[in-house]
């Protein structure tokens, strides 16, 4: 049997703030987590731990700070996944507390608000969540979506980044490189 977390070893100290500049050397995307609010209006977080889950069912998953408001909202709720495009860096800023001068449109979803014109959307019923330390992983079954073609927003180094499109004149592989059946040597 497996050890948990809880009795696999004591906790090790460790240099928190190195612990999150060495986290930050992994470039992400940028998302704002659309959900209903208790007034029944439209509200977002904006979040760059999210990760597809499963082709089979179609399922991904954000991780919400346990601290931050929209934690509690988001139980047991449906949302959306807003993936911003390079232009949309206000909104992230945003929906991360900054107060910011932006136009906010949302669009009324299927079972959840989504923000107009990002670069893709994806529309969840909720379908797990895990604790996960200081944060909890909120599974979705994506329930409807779209995407467009733009440069992304991205984070790198605790900072929002450029994510280019890829060059048209290189073809995508012509196999997805994460569901290989194997490990190389």
């Amino acid at each position: 049997m497996a050890a948990t977390s809880d009795d696999a070893r004591p906790a090790l100290q460790i240099d928190l703030g190195r612990f999150r500049a060495a986290l930050a050397r992994f470039a992400s995307g940028v998302t704002v987590v659309g959900y209903t609010g208790e007034d029944g209006a439209p509200r977002g977080v904006t979040v760059n731990a999210f990760s597809s889950v499963s082709l089979e069912p179609s399922l991904v998953l954000v991780a919400i700070a346990r601290r931050a408001r929209s934690h509690e909202l988001l139980q047991g709720k449906p949302f959306s996944v807003n993936v911003l495009k390079v232009e949309q860096e206000p909104l992230a800023r945003h929906f991360a507390g900054e107060d910011q001068d932006v136009e906010i449109r949302w669009v009324k979803g299927v079972v959840a608000p989504r923000l107009a014109e990002p670069l893709a959307w994806l529309e969840c019923e909720p379908w797990a969540e895990y604790e996960g330390g200081d944060h909890t992983l909120f599974v979705g079954r994506v329930v409807d979506f779209l995407f467009g073609d733009a440069d992304a927003l991205g984070f790198y180094q605790s900072r929002f980044v450029p994510v280019a499109r890829p060059v048209p004149s290189q073809p995508p592989v012509p196999y997805d490189p994460f569901e290989l059946p194997y490990d190389a040597p």
